[in-house]
């Protein structure tokens, strides 16, 4: 890659234990991608613009990370094993675990976009382990050193892994369609953080005029399955907000924006003042 796979940002003034992450906000293309789509095409899957949705979190104590490769490209939000064979010239030399995702065609390394083929070809072994190595695992390196500073400062830590989702969102992933909330929240059923994150979270959007969801339809995937251990004081919450609500068909910012980034400033805000008590 021209540019290094991701920015970390670190905290201004006092630090608190408190990452957030946004995963799929990358618009880096690199040059050995190969898909045959392009322009608006190839960038369906990308979480635009949400690290800037977020930017403030420094300002809030918090350590803030941002994938700059695309997710299309290798998604950091899958686990090494969750690679679609139907993608691959020769077996993969690793286990393989294909998930639900893989069986949409948008596992570890995607093999669909909204349904097209990504590429007129299967990749190698190779080609897949140079994107693992080149983006995946320095990704995760840093994930994990910075909720590692969290923990060694503090028995506790919040972590926000922080997305957006498209309006069509249950046509998508094959469920029943029905009314999707401005935000979702999903921490795995209740597994990766307890009642109170949640409720500070959910109180705060839900009194800026905005709708919640909990778990519903997305429940969170890898990152906070390996980042989420609540009986140990470790908080992980997947966030999705509503594509619509911050920037168009273009993938152009549109008149939603400032107040949602306003919006989630007085999320961090509040998480930051409920971090503050926890330790107090």
């Amino acid at each position: 890659m021209s540019t290094a796979p991701i920015t970390i940002t670190p905290p201004v003034g006092t630090p608190l234990p408190i990452v957030v992450d946004s995963p799929h906000s990358g618009t880096a293309y690199p040059d050995d991608f190969g898909s045959i789509l392009s322009g608006l095409a190839l960038r369906q899957g990308e979480d635009t613009w949400v690290h800037e949705l977020w930017a403030s979190a420094p300002q809030h104590g918090a350590t803030l990370l941002a994938a700059e490769f695309p997710r299309a490209y290798i998604d950091p939000n899958r686990s090494l094993a969750d690679i679609d064979p139907a993608l691959l010239a020769e077996s993969w030399p690793g286990p393989l675990s294909p998930s639900r995702k893989t069986e949409l065609g948008i596992g570890l390394v995607w093999r669909l976009m909204d349904g097209r083929p990504i590429y007129d070809r299967r990749l190698s072994a190779a080609e897949v382990q140079g994107r693992i190595d080149r983006c995946w695992r320095p990704y995760h390196d840093a994930l994990d050193a910075a909720l590692g500073q969290a923990a060694a400062q503090h028995p506790r830590r919040w972590h926000l892994n922080v997305h957006s989702m498209p309006d069509e969102a249950y046509r998508k992933l094959g469920l029943p369609e029905k009314p999707l909330a401005d935000f979702v929240l999903g921490n795995l059923d209740d597994s990766t953080c307890d009642a109170a994150t949640m409720a500070v979270v959910e109180d705060a959007l839900r009194s800026a005029g905005y709708s919640v969801a909990r778990n519903d339809p997305f429940k969170g995937v890898e990152i906070i399955r390996q980042s989420g251990q609540p009986a140990r004081g470790w908080h992980s919450l997947q966030v999705e907000v509503k594509r619509s609500l911050y920037m168009d068909r273009s993938l152009a910012k549109n008149a939603g924006f400032d107040r949602l980034q306003r919006t989630i400033e007085g999320l961090l805000a509040v998480l930051a003042a409920h971090v503050r008590r926890q330790l107090a």
